[in-house]
């Protein structure tokens, strides 16, 4: 399959620069940019459908967080442990407190 989003790229790539775990939800909204059998579609059935695959995202979610381990185990926690070259003396104590949610761990 293919999805079409502008964001998906750039969403992935950020999280996985903040080392967060990070997975797509896509739904599916409409046909007809693709399938030659199948019609045009109307706002209208778009927009229900949009709906329905918000509500069903809400439940997607939950399910999610309720099943999620307590800890980690995945390498998403420490994408960046080898990524800082620099060498930390030379990183300004400024630029750490900015960057300290992210990485200060690699800096203690």
């Amino acid at each position: 399959m293919d999805v079409i989003g502008m964001t998906n790229l750039q969403e992935a790539k950020l999280a996985r620069e903040a080392e967060i775990c990070y997975a797509t939800v896509a739904m599916v909204t409409d046909y007809d940019c693709w399938h030659e059998e199948h019609d045009a579609v109307q706002v209208t059935d778009i927009i229900r459908v949009l709906t329905q695959n918000a509500a069903n995202a809400c439940r997607v979610v939950a399910e999610a967080v309720a099943g999620m381990p307590a800890s980690r185990t995945c390498k998403c926690g420490t994408a960046l442990q080898h990524a800082l070259i620099t060498d930390k003396s030379r990183v300004p104590e400024a630029t750490r407190k900015k960057l300290d949610a992210i990485v200060g761990k690699y800096f203690a």
